[in-house]
C-alpha cells in the first residue's frame, strides 16, 4: 500500500488591491476640449488621475484652464487647486481658491465654479466676489456667465459699485 500525502500552503498576495485607484495616471497634462472641431478650452494641470468606468478626470494640481471663442480668440483663465472632468459632457468643477480672469478685466473669487460645456456657461451656488475693470467690487451667493466673463449675473449680490445699475 502506497500513501501519498501532499502538503499545500494557501497563498496570499502581498500586492495592495487596485480598488479604488486610478486606471491611468499621468504628471505635467494638457487637455483640449473641443467643439465641431474649434478649441473651446486648454486644461493643464501638475497632476491627472483618470477612472475609465465611471468616465471621470481628476486633475489634482495647479489646473489652469484657457477658454477661447468661436474664432478661437483667448478670453478668459480659470485657476484652482483642483478639478474633475465628467468625460461624456466635458463638464468640469473647479474646486478650491478658484479665480477666473477675464481678458476684459473682471474678476471672478470663489470656491466653486461649475463649467457646463454645451451651453458654455460658468456658475457657481457658492458665495462670489466679483472685480470690474471699473474697480468695483461685488460680492453676492450665486454666479451664472458666459466663459468670457462679459455677460454675468450675481444671484443674490450685495457690495458697493460707482456704475450706473439699471
Amino acid at each position: 500500500m502506497l500513501l501519498v500525502y501532499s502538503c499545500s500552503e494557501e497563498r496570499t498576495s502581498d500586492l495592495p488591491s487596485s480598488e479604488g485607484l486610478p486606471d491611468q495616471e499621468s504628471w505635467g497634462v494638457t487637455i483640449i476640449m473641443t467643439h465641431e472641431g474649434l478649441t473651446r478650452a486648454k486644461v493643464k494641470s501638475g497632476h491627472l488621475k483618470k477612472y475609465n468606468e465611471e468616465e471621470h478626470i481628476i486633475l489634482d494640481q495647479n489646473v489652469v484652464v484657457d477658454f477661447f471663442d468661436l474664432q478661437e480668440n483667448h478670453t478668459s483663465t480659470l485657476f484652482s487647486d483642483k478639478s474633475e472632468i465628467n468625460e461624456k459632457s466635458n463638464d468640469m468643477l473647479a474646486i478650491g481658491n478658484v479665480i477666473a480672469k477675464s481678458d476684459s478685466g473682471i474678476t471672478l473669487f470663489t470656491e466653486r465654479l461649475q463649467w457646463i460645456a454645451e451651453d458654455e456657461k460658468l456658475f457657481t451656488k457658492d458665495s462670489i466676489m466679483i472685480t470690474t475693470h471699473d474697480k468695483d467690487t461685488l460680492f453676492g451667493k450665486g454666479f451664472e456667465s458666459n466663459a468670457d466673463l462679459e455677460n454675468w449675473r450675481i444671484l443674490n449680490p450685495s457690495g458697493v459699485t460707482g456704475s450706473e445699475i439699471y
